[in-house]
């Protein structure tokens, strides 16, 4: 009991935080008639579908607030039982994109901190776009990115079925209560008598909203139209002149007065309901207390809110996220680059890391921490941290992130992982091997992806002493007497010393035999090392040479044929040739 107080405790003093804070009013306009969102006038008819319209107190104006009277067994199921549940509710019309793979992380990081449950509704009403494979697809994103959730369509749970297809039934009993309240009813409009209304609003400057002969029809209209078997809709009924608050978790206080909404549409004439009456009666059934979800929701809000009040449904706290930005500070799309989930998985990011980028997304801790475990996110997440501002999504910053998170893993993982990616990508052909053991640990400290090990490894392969030679870059080195270094290389190769040293166990051996030509020719620093360099790799920059050396006397057949690898023999012919 004491630890579910303090979880009650908790999720109350996040709302509280969130109502503390700098209070923003937003009065917005919503001018649509249409289900699908602001702005949007959308066709509603289609084959008509027989059902039985309750038409009892169809032609009254009754107020919102006296309609929730209704009574329904949804209103009691979503009576709070004191957790916190939460839910993420996507489309499977394609793949994970960052920005719903943040609000699911969200939720499901404030769900674990406070001790409560986490919902996987799927939105699939839209029967046109939705697939299995989209939904599967989904999941399995989710599923690598940590995300559990506690009910869903594949796990069960008391409030199913989870996806919308399966719950027709349900939102037809709640407009059937909204009808017989008087709160919705039934519109016969054709397709013409919507785009004639839509353009005498636009010329009268007038918001496009619903102002059909349906809203004040009698009963005995109704009956001669469903008898006529005209195709009909079923639309709430919008009280006049009333101001609808929310306190947003994120944003404060947000209003909007209903006179600039019309009656909405509730029920397709195909029988499929439209997406913010779906979403209502599913958050209320399922017992939804906090709705976190990204800002371009906030117009839906205030139909969602007339219907929890129409219903008598318990109306949840609500946190509308900032959207994520691109570099250019324009909505992130696919135009910048990959934007699924999917996307990153297969470019080789870590799950670990995605989460800890996402995280910041529009949230942080309050300390200039940056690299956090699932962990620590999960006991550090707080509502009250979630900023109002868009966040950027860095790609650069994504994989040094990943880079962080790549060298946090011990040594058994990260050699299994990139020694993997070395076999996948035909460089090696046994992930395990020594030499594929020893150019992991080579390459490691550099590395941001795993998938860039093919590219980190190929250079030190190769040998391109004539190219660098004839270079701009080395100009200094090879005016710098460099034949002397590279005379005093092929000497060491051929008198057996170079060989000993590099097989010799002695950490500082290679390092000795370096210093010794350098004291013998009089040259120190980057007068001894770079030319030095030069003639055992070919190439100015790179890793540790001496471990470079030893990279290439371990290799015995592992390098695949598709890569030319030039062993040491042949890298002092042509230093041979080249200098001497």
């Amino acid at each position: 009991m004491m630890q579910t107080a303090s979880m009650a405790s908790r999720a109350l003093s996040s709302r509280a935080l969130a109502s503390a804070s700098a209070s923003r009013r937003v009065s917005l306009a919503f001018f649509s008639q249409s289900a699908s969102g602001p702005g949007r006038w959308s066709s509603v008819r289609s084959t008509p579908v027989r059902q039985s319209v309750p038409l009892a107190r169809a032609t009254s104006g009754i107020h919102v607030c006296a309609a929730a009277q209704v009574s329904s067994d949804a209103a009691a199921a979503a009576t709070s039982d004191g957790g916190v549940r939460v839910r993420f509710a996507p489309s499977p019309t394609g793949s994970l994109h960052v920005g719903g793979a943040r609000t699911a992380l969200f939720n499901w990081l404030f769900a674990k901190n406070m001790g409560g449950k986490m919902i996987l509704r799927v939105e699939d009403t839209d029967k046109a776009r939705s697939t299995l494979e989209s939904e599967q697809a989904v999941l399995r994103d989710l599923a690598w990115l940590g995300i559990k959730w506690d009910e869903g369509p594949d796990v069960g749970g008391e409030y199913g079925p989870y996806r919308q297809s399966e719950r027709k039934e349900l939102y037809k009993k709640y407009v059937d209560q909204l009808v017989e309240a008087g709160v919705a009813y039934p519109c016969f409009c054709t397709d013409e008598e919507l785009e004639k209304m839509k353009a005498e609003a636009e010329e009268k400057k007038l918001p496009p909203i619903y102002r059909g002969k349906w809203a004040t029809a009698s009963k005995e209209e109704v009956e001669a139209e469903v008898a006529k078997g005209t195709p009909y809709c079923y639309r709430f009924r919008v009280p006049k002149n009333e101001v609808i608050k929310i306190q947003d978790i994120v944003r404060g206080e947000v209003k909007w007065n209903t006179d600039t909404l019309g009656d909405f549409v509730l029920l397709r004439s195909n029988g499929l309901p439209v997406y913010n009456f779906c979403v209502a009666i599913d958050d209320a059934s399922m017992k939804i207390t906090h709705v976190l979800r990204a800002e371009e929701h906030l117009p839906n809000t205030l139909r969602q809110v007339l219907i929890y009040k129409a219903l008598g449904f318990p109306i949840p706290s609500f946190g509308h996220m900032s959207l994520i930005l691109a570099p250019d500070k324009s909505k992130l799309s696919k135009r910048h680059g990959a934007t699924s989930v999917g996307d990153f998985k297969e470019e080789g990011y870590l799950s670990e890391a995605m989460v800890n980028f996402l995280s910041l997304l529009g949230w942080n801790d309050g300390t200039e921490q940056e690299i956090f475990t699932v962990e620590e996110l999960c006991d550090k997440f707080a509502l009250d941290r979630i900023t109002k501002s868009g966040a950027v999504f860095d790609k650069t910053k994504l994989s040094w992130m990943n880079g962080q998170h790549l060298r946090a893993l011990d040594p058994e993982t990260m050699q299994s992982m990139v020694g993997a990616a070395l076999k996948d990508a035909s460089l090696v052909k046994a992930a395990d091997s020594p030499f594929a053991k020893a150019a992991v640990e080579i390459v490691a400290q550099s590395l941001e992806l795993v998938n860039d090990a093919e590219k980190e490894v190929i250079p030190l392969l190769g040998y391109p002493l004539e190219e660098t030679l004839a270079s701009d870059g080395a100009k200094k080195v090879v005016e710098d007497n460099f034949a002397e270094v590279a005379q005093a290389v092929v000497a060491a190769y051929d008198a057996g010393e170079l060989q000993a040293v590099i097989d010799s166990t002695e950490p500082k051996a290679f390092k000795d035999w370096i210093n010794g030509i350098g004291k013998a020719q009089e040259r120190k620093g980057k007068r001894l090392f770079m030319p030095i360099r030069i003639a055992l790799t070919g190439r100015m920059q790179g890793p540790d040479v001496g471990e470079q050396m030893k990279l290439l006397a371990l290799e015995d057949g592992d390098v695949s044929g598709s890569h030319a690898l030039v062993p040491l023999s042949e890298r002092i012919e042509t230093l041979k040739k080249a200098c001497c």
